[in-house]
């Protein structure tokens, strides 16, 4: 089969010129594996010996080009972290028994602004530039996808920066789609070969271009994920998986071979996958824990590379503490020298080799949505001095060890503003562009005291309702989930807020929190209208979205948003849906996005009267979300659901998660959890989110 062939930038160097001249040529105008019409071929490539040996009799004794740092970045698709931990057990891959191998993860942040999909399109971009979707733009599979170049400059082009290197750089890809994203950016690759899906081709083209001695390759094979569907235990997956570690392994060989020639030659070898698969070999895109992890194996004791050797976490939360498809870029350009400065630093990664690992940066809006709140952890060297730099400029010294800041901002009025945020500690570190709403200082609404029939500040056990209208108590008294964290308010109303943890169960899986009002608002008939509203907060991942989604609160049965009441659920991508019922018949409000692991103010208008159901969401990294569903008359008069209270962290009957085994069990914090009985306006809920103020300060 025939690389795709594509004209290459003059060489500047003359002396690269002259050892250039025949591999160029032939780039140019040779056909994988022969001749074109006639033209330079590429010079056959020896094989070394079955293994991965250094085929002596084989490989030359005298390197062409320059000594010095290079780098050998493999991704290979549809091969999975399990997959090639067990061959290596098994010691069916002997070509790759000496990498250091350790599970990673891709997908950015579920539920925040980095989140992508989990697939090879996004993956590859992710791998050649460090960042997530949110600067290098790639969001789907399809052949009209560009890396943005200005936002998210590839490896190749920082290396490229080096001038005094002159490092050769080069892909080979067997990928359709992989080369065109590379488009925008010109000059900054030597050679771009399409091996047109043979990883054949690959590796004779990547041995040959290690053979002459460039210096920064990235090499991608196909043929696992072709065979995945099949099923990652069978024949033709396993044959894929074999073949392919012997393909690296002779360009693993020809690299020790010529760094047994030279000692002044120093090699990084990274091996990667762009995403993981299912259980049935399929690349979903989805934020599982299956399908965002994925590998680094490396040549090279990298000291922040954690969990080396170890099986990969079975859940989010965990496999995100390790290292991230967004650290191989940093790594790469440390290794050739060639790493920004922290003023130009972009990545959404750190290089691995650094003795400090710094994970987990995250930018959420402060509560006097006049600053932004940074996050993050230190492990390794964690005795180290902390810089923080916003746009490129520092703001911030912290002593040894800080892992947050509370940055103030200014804006000359309300609306998103977006910052590049870069932590720096010791030798390693991490970028993150935020997104935050910014608003001027405001006060409550005054009216919130209007209707306002039950109100728990939850900043105490057990909860009491300010107005005396109500309960708010575990479904079962042998299983309290409830528990006190800190709430997302600033001095002087910073205090505590209500943990309600579905985990916690009893033996026949009741969980959760049960409100019980002394008058229900949603059956009283002299009541034509009423809000619920309460701030809202899952964990860093919205783990519990996952499956078959999380009750936030509900009076109903949630087995079926037909059934009788209301209900507010939290789906896969930390997706808020609003739905009521009446047995048989429903409305629904979808498609709110909820910001993982922050505080938004969440609320639900029901009006009886005009049969209208109205959501809210107030998400501080985001716009003002509202939307609205017409009800029916039937359904007003089956809007107090179950009548035996409203739940949080569960449905109406105290046992959803007992029915729905595939939604993860786990945490979601209130605060501030209020009902009236009328129809709050848009401007009295957004005093409540703009103003960062508990509605106890409109108390006498």
């Amino acid at each position: 089969m025939r690389p795709k062939l594509h004209a290459l930038p003059a060489f500047r160097s003359r002396a690269a010129t002259r050892w250039l001249l025949p591999l160029t040529a032939a780039m140019a105008l040779a056909a994988c594996g022969g001749g074109g019409g006639g033209g330079v071929v590429f010079p056959p490539v020896a094989t070394p010996p079955a293994g991965g040996g250094n085929g002596d009799d084989n490989l030359p004794t005298t390197n062409q080009g320059k000594s010095g740092p290079k780098a050998l970045v493999v991704q290979i698709d549809g091969l999975t972290h399990a997959a090639l931990r067990d061959a290596m057990a098994q010691n069916k891959v002997p070509a790759l028994q000496g990498l250091k191998l350790a599970p990673a993860w891709t997908g950015g942040a579920n539920g925040a602004l980095t989140e992508q999909r989990t697939t090879a399109s996004p993956g590859w971009a992710t791998l050649v530039t460090g960042t997530w979707a949110q600067r290098h733009s790639v969001q789907w599979d399809t052949a009209d996808q560009r890396i943005d170049a200005k936002l998210a400059p590839s490896v190749f082009a920082l290396a490229k920066l080096k001038k005094d290197a002159g490092y050769l750089t080069a892909s080979v890809t067997a990928g359709a789609n992989y080369r065109s994203l590379l488009a925008n950016e010109s000059g900054t690759l030597d050679a771009a070969v399409d091996c047109a899906g043979a990883d054949a081709c690959v590796t004779e083209r990547t041995a040959q271009l290690i053979d002459q001695g460039w210096d920064l390759l990235v090499a991608q094979y196909g043929a696992p994920a072709a065979a995945a569907p099949s099923g990652p235990r069978g024949e033709a997956y396993q044959r894929a998986v074999s073949d392919t570690a012997a393909a690296v392994g002779q360009l693993l060989a020809r690299i020790a071979r010529r760094s047994a020639n030279d000692a002044k030659e120093d090699w990084l070898v990274v091996l990667t996958t762009p995403n993981g698969l299912d259980a049935f070999g399929n690349a979903t895109g989805t934020q599982s824990a299956q399908t965002k992890t994925i590998f680094v194996a490396s040549n090279k004791t990298l000291a922040a590379l954690p969990a080396t050797g170890e099986a990969a976490p079975a859940d989010v939360a965990t496999l995100t503490k390790l290292a991230a498809a967004t650290d191989i870029a940093p790594t790469v350009l440390r290794h050739l020298g060639a790493l920004p400065a922290a003023e130009a630093y972009r990545f959404n990664g750190q290089p691995l080799q650094a003795a400090t690992a710094l994970r987990g940066l995250v930018a959420t809006t402060g509560a006097d949505k006049a600053s932004v709140d940074l996050s993050w952890t230190l492990a390794g060297n964690a005795n180290v001095p902390v810089k923080v730099l916003r746009d490129g400029k520092l703001v911030a010294t912290l002593a040894a060890g800080a892992t947050a800041y509370n940055d103030p901002v200014e804006a000359a009025s309300d609306g998103i503003l977006a910052f590049d945020y870069t932590v720096v500690a010791g030798d390693a570190s991490l970028a993150l562009p935020a997104r935050v709403t910014y608003v001027k200082p405001a006060t409550l609404a005054p009216t919130l005291r209007n209707g306002l029939v039950n109100y728990y500040p939850l900043d105490a056990l057990p909860p009491a309702d300010r107005k005396s209208a109500s309960t708010l108590a575990p479904w079962a008294a042998g299983a309290d989930g409830g528990s006190l964290v800190d709430d997302g308010f600033k001095a002087p109303y910073k205090a505590k807020a209500l943990r309600v943890d579905s985990s916690v169960k009893t033996a026949d899986g009741t969980a959760g929190y049960r409100l019980v009002q002394t008058a229900d608002v949603a059956t009283a008939p002299s009541v034509t209208a009423y809000t619920i509203g309460f701030w809202l907060r899952t964990d860093a991942s919205c783990s519990v979205g996952a499956g078959d989604g999380a009750s936030v609160i509900a009076n109903k049965n949630y087995d079926s948003g037909s059934n009788a009441g209301l209900a507010i659920g939290l789906f896969d991508g930390c997706e808020l849906r609003f739905n009521v019922g009446k047995g048989g018949g429903r409305a629904d409000s979808n498609g709110y996005r909820l910001s993982a692991g922050q505080w938004a103010y969440v609320a639900v208008v029901i009006d009886k009267a005009n049969l209208k159901m109205t959501g809210y969401l107030f998400d501080a990294a985001r716009a003002l979300q509202t939307g609205s569903a017409d009800m029916t008359a039937d359904i007003v008069a089956q809007l107090g659901g179950l009548k035996n209270g409203l739940s949080l962290n569960e449905d109406g009957t105290g046992q959803y998660y007992k029915r729905w085994t595939s939604s993860p069990r786990g945490p979601l914090d209130f605060n501030e959890f209020a009902i009236w009985n009328r129809a709050l306006a848009a401007d009295e809920l957004t005093s409540i989110f703009k103003s960062g103020q508990p509605l106890s300060t409109l108390e006498p």
